[in-house]
């Protein structure tokens, strides 16, 4: 190999076909075991972090990047193949769909925590509404959106 080929490893192979994207169902199926996982990760730092007496809008910022980024791999992994993964556009619909949903999901966190009565403040209840509402956002903005085939 001269230093102007390119080596095997930077180009795909001739007859590679990319993976068939999977259907509605199926997708939402892994995204739903998948968003159980990130769930699990963004509830229990969010928990770990109010304990540790981190104010909570940090502590739900940080579970939620923490969560978040969990989805996305596990997501663009396992629920979302077939679909084209590359380029800058994606990239940056990414970051524009994730930069969103932070601020819903800490905004209706902070909403519910604010409109429930002092002595009910249930930060596991605000934080299940929160992680609903960006669920939803999520699911249909990378179906539709970023891994659209």
């Amino acid at each position: 190999m001269t230093a102007t080929e390119p080596s095997r490893a930077e180009s795909p192979a001739p007859d590679a076909v990319p993976a068939p994207r999977r259907g509605l169902v199926s997708q939402l199926g892994s995204f739903v075991v998948v968003g159980v996982l990130a769930a699990m990760v963004d509830f229990g730092i969010y928990h770990l972090l109010l304990n540790l007496g981190l104010w909570v809008p940090v502590s739900k910022g940080i579970s939620f990047i923490l969560g978040t980024t969990t989805a996305y791999l596990l997501n663009k992994r396992f629920t979302f193949t077939g679909a084209n993964t590359g380029g800058k556009g994606r990239f940056a619909g990414f970051v524009a769909l994730y930069g969103t949903t932070f601020a819903v999901n800490v905004g209706m966190n902070s909403l519910v925590l604010y409109l429930l009565p002092p002595l009910a403040h249930d930060t596991s209840l605000a934080w299940l509404v929160a992680q609903g509402t960006a669920t939803a956002i999520n699911f249909v903005m990378l179906r539709y959106i970023i891994f659209k085939s």
